[in-house]
């Protein structure tokens, strides 16, 4: 499991390193300010196809080039740690419910944070 987010988040913070930007920069070209790109870059506000086009378009990148998964990327999820761990079919399958519940209540709390950040006023 990987969260997508998070992954498209640490595409831009690389990029962003690499071409020597700074949040700031990233917040004037977005037309906000400091503290929401620093919510989308550490995951915790979802980044929409329109801000992902214009943060693609401020890089300089393709939009596929901040959505692609890295190659190295582990998977740290803690219930996959344990799937190893556990000898009988009936705790594997346990384990393997309690992640599909786990990630069903973290999208469901995303796309209701989400929603609630959309029905605030826009920035002046």
């Amino acid at each position: 499991m990987f969260d997508v987010n998070s992954m498209i988040a640490a595409n831009i913070v690389a990029i962003l390193k690499k071409q020597n930007r700074k949040q700031i920069d990233l917040a004037g070209a977005l037309q906000t300010n400091k503290q929401t790109i620093s919510k989308m870059l550490n995951g915790s506000r979802m980044i929409n196809a329109i801000e992902l086009k214009r943060i693609a378009e401020f890089l300089g990148v393709k939009m596929e080039e901040l959505t692609k998964l890295q190659g190295d990327s582990v998977d740290t999820d803690i219930v996959h740690a344990f799937m190893g761990k556990v000898e009988s079919e009936e705790a594997k399958e346990a384990l393997n419910i309690a992640d599909k519940l786990s990630n069903m209540i973290l999208f469901h709390s995303r796309v209701r944070d989400n929603g609630m950040a959309m029905m605030k006023p826009w920035e002046a």
